[in-house]
């Protein structure tokens, strides 16, 4: 049996019940098949695959807070530091019903690579937990929030781990968990990413996932002889990720015409309108059903199809696993020519060998959304010099990182014989730099 196959099976024997994380490291070990037997004795007598699947910290606590009926609630937390061999864990803190600790292991795990990838000195982990803030009100979530902290702070800072947002982490979870970060440690330090303007935030930090995931898609049509111009893009989710790829989609000349939320979805021929999609969203927190009751050319949809609309372009922003084998069946069927992930594994592994065999370009989500992590590092650089950079020079750093991302997998791809294959390329260069980096700092 080969050292990657036997790896794989070591996986899943000492993780049970853990699929989404045994189907991103059988993902990013299948890619990788090729650089590892080149030189498989030296990395399987170093156990270097081994110590990359392994994390090097798993923290898993309770989070007693009180609700507004004065009931004590109790939740899970997570955070798992997963490599920091190319610099401090850097990851964001999920608060989703869904959270356990092998999605999170997903995540992190994905993290390591998409943050290698931003050439960025950063590196992989991941957190949250099971408490779902939709519904509760701000006192409730502040009172969560600073639980979670109280627990966390022993774990976390500028220099050992620096977490951000994610699914159900915005600003007001962020503030809430940065005020009690320093009230428990007497530090003012760039501790979380995705804080507010005032108090040691990045401008276009907001914008930068959505953003970014415009920025490489673009490249990567410009480098296979394609115009984002006037293209039909679909997109699923109605979240941050999702809102920004909209704006800039637009603003590149493209027409996105879809977005999604947990019930339901939007046709809107006209093209999406972002003003209104944000006053649904963002200020009044409500569902997908307000943006089509105030927008005549709008279909709304209930349930899941997003992906059955004919489109040029699709981007996933949503969650993992949103876009199955059918669903790339009819992307392609719909002449669809691209895909490019804006959320974590959106894609099946089943849909994307598809999508690949239908020739579709596709990149996947560490590579294409790797704006978000890339903009919180420059959150830390800005934090550390005591410096706020306007939204041009953030935006112009995005830009480039995400443009030098895309040559990097494309040019790796190309080196080991697979030219076009993205998912390879990007698990290859990001992988390359973290074991240069774990084989110099010894066995540890």
């Amino acid at each position: 049996m080969s050292y990657v196959d036997e790896v794989f099976d070591l996986v899943v024997a000492k993780n049970p019940a853990q699929p989404e994380f045994h189907q991103a490291v059988k993902e990013v070990l299948e890619s990788l098949r090729v650089v590892i037997e080149a030189e498989e004795e030296k990395y399987r007598k170093d156990a270097l695959l081994e110590r990359l699947v392994t994390p090097e910290r798993q923290l898993i606590f309770r989070v007693p807070w009180v609700d507004d009926k004065g009931q004590v609630q109790v939740n899970n937390g997570y955070r798992v530091q997963f490599n920091s061999a190319i610099g401090p864990y850097k990851g964001g803190l999920r608060l989703h019903p869904s959270v356990n600790l092998g999605i999170i292991k997903f995540l992190g795990f994905e993290q390591i690579f998409k943050n290698s990838l931003t050439g960025l000195p950063i590196g992989g982990g991941k957190g949250g937990s099971d408490f779902d803030p939709k519904g509760k009100s701000d006192r409730e979530v502040m009172a969560f929030c600073q639980s979670f902290i109280n627990e966390l702070y022993k774990y976390i800072g500028a220099n050992t781990d620096v977490p951000a947002g994610d699914i159900g982490t915005g600003a007001r979870e962020i503030g809430y968990m940065y005020g009690q970060y320093k009230r428990l440690t007497g530090l003012y330090e760039g501790v979380l990413t995705g804080k507010g303007l005032s108090y040691g935030g990045s401008l276009a930090r907001t914008e930068a996932t959505g953003y970014g995931l415009l920025y490489l898609t673009e490249e990567m049509l410009k480098c296979n002889g394609r115009d984002i111009k006037n293209k039909v893009i679909a997109v699923s989710g109605a979240g941050n990720v999702a809102i920004y790829a909209i704006q800039k989609a637009k603003q590149l000349g493209a027409k996105p015409v879809t977005c999604s939320d947990s019930t339901g979805w939007i046709y809107d021929p006209a093209g999406i309108d972002v003003d209104l999609l944000k006053e649904v969203k963002e200020v009044k927190r409500a569902r997908l059903t307000e943006y089509a009751a105030a927008r005549p050319s709008a279909e709304y949809h209930e349930g899941k199809g997003v992906w059955s609309v004919a489109c040029d372009i699709a981007l996933p922003c949503a969650t993992q696993n949103e876009l199955d084998l059918e669903d790339a069946k009819m992307l392609v069927a719909n002449r669809c020519f691209a895909v490019a992930e804006g959320a974590n594994m959106p894609t099946t592994m089943e849909a994307t060998e598809y999508l690949q065999q239908n020739k579709v370009l596709f990149c996947p989500g560490k590579a294409s959304n790797a704006g978000g992590v890339a903009t919180s590092a420059l959150e830390m650089s800005q934090n550390s010099e005591r410096l706020s950079w306007t939204f041009k020079e953030v935006d112009s750093k995005l830009k480039e990182i995400m443009v030098n991302i895309f040559h990097n997998l494309d040019d790796a791809a190309k080196k080991y014989n697979m030219k076009g294959n993205y998912v390879a390329g990007a698990n290859i260069a990001g992988f390359l730099k973290v074991a240069e980096a774990m084989t110099a700092q010894g066995i540890v």
